[in-house]
């Protein structure tokens, strides 16, 4: 760690040893960032085109409910693909880090990620305090609404590649136990809203309005929600520590906040930030 990013780091540790000595809680959003350093590719890079017949898609076009009507199998094949990424990504410091903060602070911290590959999870940060609110790549749930609890798919099809396919017999395991009826991804797509029930939108603001800090990390502000969150925070007087190796929207909310932008990878910092708080 340089010397600029270790000075950095110690500013984080105040800014976090501050917040905690104060009422509300300590509220972490992660995005892609965190999970690229496990060699989960970001969603909008180039192991994200797929290509259909003659016809090379991008991620916009197939993560859509629209584009699931029109090819169920093609987009089934395109997030099972992603899902065996995933599946073979291993959580890296910073995932580990966050899950130690949390035994530490289990009354405290709620970690709110718009990642679907489930890495917090298999870190060891629990399912009650981790608010998945683009869903999880490990689950589908049932197109007919029979149930909004969302189910693992098959571990049969762990491993799925770019070039396989999806013959009638593996479509069919696709589908909800329960009812019979077609089975989809447990994913937030473009054309779809956040709600409630299946990603835990409104959880996700009322953690907001309570925390005493906001620490984002790996996000690029893309989607509404995390800025929203930023938003509620901001305006409430708390501020924000935003980690990430680039610029970006939050960086510009922490200022205006009284918190820091810190440009580093979560993978060095995190640790650090842990093992200075942890004997706290």
């Amino acid at each position: 760690m340089d010397r600029e990013l270790e000075d950095s780091v110690g500013l984080a540790i105040e800014l976090v040893r501050e917040a905690l000595a104060h009422d509300g809680g300590l509220v972490v959003l992660t995005g892609a960032g965190i999970s690229a350093q496990s060699g989960v590719p970001t969603f909008r890079g180039p192991e994200g085109h797929w290509t259909i017949g003659s016809r090379n898609y991008q991620p916009q076009d197939l993560a859509t409910a629209a584009a699931f009507k029109r090819l169920p199998r093609e987009i089934w094949g395109w997030y099972l693909y992603r899902r065996s990424i995933c599946r073979a990504a291993v959580p890296n410091p910073g995932h580990r880090a966050l899950a130690e903060l949390e035994r530490a602070l289990p009354d405290r911290l709620r970690l709110v990620t718009q990642n679907v590959d489930g890495l917090h999870l298999r870190a060891g940060n629990t399912l009650a305090n981790t608010l998945q609110i683009h869903g999880n790549i490990d689950f589908a749930r049932c197109t007919a609404g029979c149930s909004a609890t969302p189910f693992l798919v098959p571990s049969e099809f762990d491993g799925f590649g770019r070039d396989d396919r999806l013959d009638d017999d593996a479509y069919a395991r696709l589908a909800c136990a329960r009812c019979g009826a077609a089975a989809r991804p447990h994913v937030l797509w473009f054309d779809e809203y956040y709600d409630e029930p299946l990603f835990r939108a409104e959880s996700a603001i009322a953690c907001a309005r309570d925390a005493a800090l906001l620490v984002v990390i790996g996000t690029a502000g893309a989607t509404s929600l995390p800025m929203q969150l930023a938003g509620v925070v901001a305006r409430s007087g708390r501020p924000i520590l935003d980690i990430n190796t680039d610029d970006n929207p939050f960086a510009e909310i922490a200022a205006r906040s009284g918190g820091l932008a810190l440009r580093g990878s979560a993978a060095t910092v995190l640790p650090a930030l842990y093992e200075a708080l942890s004997g706290s």
